[in-house]
């Protein structure tokens, strides 16, 4: 019952830094995680929620669990390591892009402009920490049985799979052809569109280990911010330069 408790108060809290972070103009709030590795177990319910989330099709996954073997045997131990979008403060993923379709906003987030993208897929190699995926337009029922019309010789698409998403402020359904976010270059986006309604990430809400810290790394009084400042906390490939906004725990 106190672990109940306990998870309870700290969502709470970090629902009350979103919400007294929004308060504040978009320039002088800085969204950042805190990831526990010691208290991940690798049940992969944060990834399984943000696919339900963001109705993510096959092949596209914005938040793997990195299953790690550490130590020398025989004393050899496993690791699990959620690896979302790191969001940099120096993203190498940004200035490859000829179009501009992908930058960071004013509080950290690095976003994609779908109806910009083209495709080119230049980010996926420029990011060091492989967080980005590409769309080519895969839908679940390929391949099954009852996937393919004999008659008419065309696949028929669920229509479980044609409902939108709502990323970054608009609904993208999937209808037939390559129409955004088919095409396109996708990644983790702190459920943006949860985050600017005052509610967390959902990898955050469904973590049974609450082993995910969310919230503003601007304001000290933040969960996330004490989190941070911890003496044992990491950034991934720290000798790049690019000032990740995503800190881990070991």
């Amino acid at each position: 019952m106190a672990d109940i408790v306990q998870k309870e108060n700290l969502l709470v809290r970090m629902q009350e830094d979103i919400r007294r972070a929004l308060e504040k103009p978009e320039g002088e709030r800085r969204w950042g995680m805190v990831i526990d590795t010691r208290k991940c177990v690798g049940c992969h319910a944060c990834t399984i929620s943000c696919v339900a989330e963001n109705k993510l099709p096959p092949g596209v996954v914005y938040r793997p669990v990195l299953d790690q073997e550490i130590g020398e045997f025989p004393n050899v131990t496993r690791r699990f390591m959620p690896r979302p979008c790191l969001h940099c403060e120096n993203p190498p993923c940004t200035p490859v892009c000829p179009v501009n379709a992908t930058y960071q906003r004013p509080d950290g987030i690095v976003v994609i402009d779908y109806e910009q993208c083209i495709g080119c897929r230049y980010c996926i190699t420029a990011c060091p920490y492989g967080a980005r995926t590409f769309d080519f337009g895969g839908v679940y029922t390929d391949g099954t049985p009852d996937s393919t019309d004999a008659m008419l010789g065309h696949q028929e698409i669920e229509l479980y799979e044609r409902i939108p998403n709502y990323e970054y402020g608009a609904a993208w359904p999937r209808p037939d052809g390559e129409i955004s976010p088919v095409g396109n270059v996708r990644k983790c986006h702190f459920c943006l569109h949860r985050l600017e309604q005052g509610a967390l990430p959902m990898c955050v809400t469904t973590c049974i280990g609450v082993a995910n810290f969310f919230g503003d790394l601007n304001d000290p009084d933040s969960l996330v911010s004490e989190m941070a400042a911890q003496p044992n906390v990491v950034v991934l490939k720290e000798e790049l330069g690019t000032k990740p906004k995503v800190f881990y725990l070991f």
